[in-house]
């Protein structure tokens, strides 16, 4: 390893719910993390329709990057960006940004799927991209551009994904980076391209697709502008794994042949490690996917829903004029009795914001069960639905696998959430291991360091997140008790 001795390398990571500027000292075999700027992030409405503050999240990163350039100077030796999948702009031939991105969860994509599948067969699309199919996947978002004749698509002459469209903001090359590439459905890993005969079939204009450039990519020098603005002069701008579960997946301090990855936070995405793209019926049938990761990797994993559900609880009861913080609701699920009514998290239902106690509360009446009352009785309902969810995906790896995974290592924010923790534990009959919770800014910084040449390899990589952080243990308990749940659960789970 190279002397990294007082090196920082800035992390810009932005998440559906906030986005934050984090430096990251890799020192001595050993990585900390410092936040530097912290900002919200979420969805506005305009006329019925969700996009993203693009040109909000665009201030607070250059407000961040000057707070660094004051706080560590010339010790700054690089910068990087992930954010979220899936979403893009679109750029006219000047490089203009032409209208706001849309947020995945804007309705435009109801009944895409459906209308992409007329043109080119569901099986084919699978076969070309490895690719699950969540209606608010890049490609039917386009979809319902074609199908609206969109004037935007029509004059479009770059597609880029939000990290890329921020990296040329930030450096003034107009790239795709793999790992976020893949998220689209657009992206055929087996041909290492864009899909571009599946793309002409949906009628998808090929010429917005441009290079795709692989996670670890020296973009060059913070552009000229944003330099003079921010203070940061000559430093590089890296591409990590710019999809924020590609990063956080390069920090998880795992065996990559014996373990399940489980990024927890607005999604669970949970999967394993894999060298090749896996894409065949079984694939298909189970709905999984093939996303990009670091030095050639695919994530061979399952978005589920994730602690979305609780999140928009605590929203609907904020707007109701009551405040709870998380770890008061975590407290509420824990005293709330066990193996009571069950959702399936996959449900549409629970996709859009809304009010989902309510949404919960119908799902329950609907399918014949119990309708939780309590606030404590809803979010135990929301967790006890999420671990069991985590056991048929841990099952449906095994398979993949063709062995049984013994270990989940948790990581993200939704980590520190110890019920659900234990929960996972308990409902996969499996050890789990949480932390580090900061696992996608991590990544970001040792494929940063990677690129840089202070750093070897991913796996250089994670024995230093091993060294730095102290990681937490859940066996598994009561498994008998489970299982008949779990039996419960595979009668209401409809996909």
């Amino acid at each position: 390893m190279t002397d990294v001795h007082g090196r920082v390398f800035l992390a810009v990571d932005l998440g559906a719910e906030s986005g934050r500027i984090v430096a990251g000292h890799l020192d001595e075999g050993r990585v900390s993390l410092e936040e530097v700027h912290r900002f919200p992030n979420g969805p506005v409405t305009v006329r019925g329709s969700l996009f993203w503050d693009i040109l909000d999240l665009w201030r607070n990163i250059k407000v961040g990057l000057a707070k660094a350039a004051v706080a560590f100077g010339d010790r700054i030796s690089g910068i990087g960006l992930d954010t979220w999948g899936v979403d893009f702009g679109l750029l006219a031939r000047d490089g203009s940004l032409l209208g706001n991105p849309y947020h995945y969860r804007d309705s435009r994509t109801n009944g895409m799927m459906e209308a992409a599948f007329a043109k080119v067969p569901r099986e084919e699309i699978f076969a070309r991209t490895g690719i699950q199919f969540m209606q608010l996947n890049s490609l039917y978002q386009l979809v319902a551009m074609v199908e609206a004749d969109s004037p935007i698509l029509g004059i479009a002459d770059r597609f880029l994904n939000i990290p890329d469209l921020l990296n040329y903001w930030l450096s003034g090359r107009m790239v795709s980076e793999f790992s976020i590439a893949t998220t689209t459905q657009c992206y055929d890993p087996r041909a290492g391209d864009w899909a571009w005969e599946m793309l002409e079939k949906l009628g998808i204009p090929t010429a917005i697709f441009g290079e795709i450039v692989p996670p670890g990519t020296v973009l060059g020098p913070l552009s000229n502008d944003v330099a003079e603005e921010t203070g940061l002069t000559g430093v590089p701008v890296v591409a990590p794994a710019t999809h924020d579960t590609g990063s956080a997946v390069a920090a998880v301090p795992m065996d990559p042949e014996n373990a399940i990855y489980l990024s927890s936070g607005t999604w669970s995405l949970m999967g394993i490690e894999v060298k090749e793209p896996v894409i065949n019926e079984r694939m298909l049938a189970y709905n999984l996917t093939n996303e990009g990761g670091v030095e050639g990797t695919f994530r061979l994993l399952k978005n589920i829903m994730g602690l979305w559900l609780v999140q928009e609880c605590r929203r609907q009861w904020q707007h109701e004029g009551e405040e709870y913080s998380y770890s008061e609701m975590v407290d509420m699920a824990a005293a709330a009795p066990p193996f009571g009514p069950l959702v399936y998290p996959g449900d549409v239902r629970f996709l859009p914001p809304g009010d989902m106690p309510g949404r919960i509360r119908d799902f329950c009446r609907e399918t014949g069960q119990r309708v939780p009352e309590t606030k404590g009785e809803i979010l135990r309902t929301a967790l006890e639905s999420l671990a069991l969810e985590y056991r048929w995906v841990a099952e449906r790896l095994d398979e993949v696998a063709g062995r049984h995974l013994e270990t989940i290592h948790i990581i993200g924010g939704g980590s520190k959430n110890v019920l659900l923790d234990q929960l996972a534990a308990d409902a996969t009959g499996r050890v789990v291991i949480t932390g580090p919770v900061e696992a996608t800014a991590l990544g970001n910084v040792l494929v940063q360091a990677i690129a840089l040449g202070f750093l070897g390899s991913v796996a250089e990589g994670r024995e230093v997140i091993r060294r730095s952080f102290d990681l937490r243990v859940f066996e598994p308990r009561d498994t008998g008790a489970w299982d008949a749940a779990y039996a419960r659960y595979l009668e209401l789970r409809k996909e």
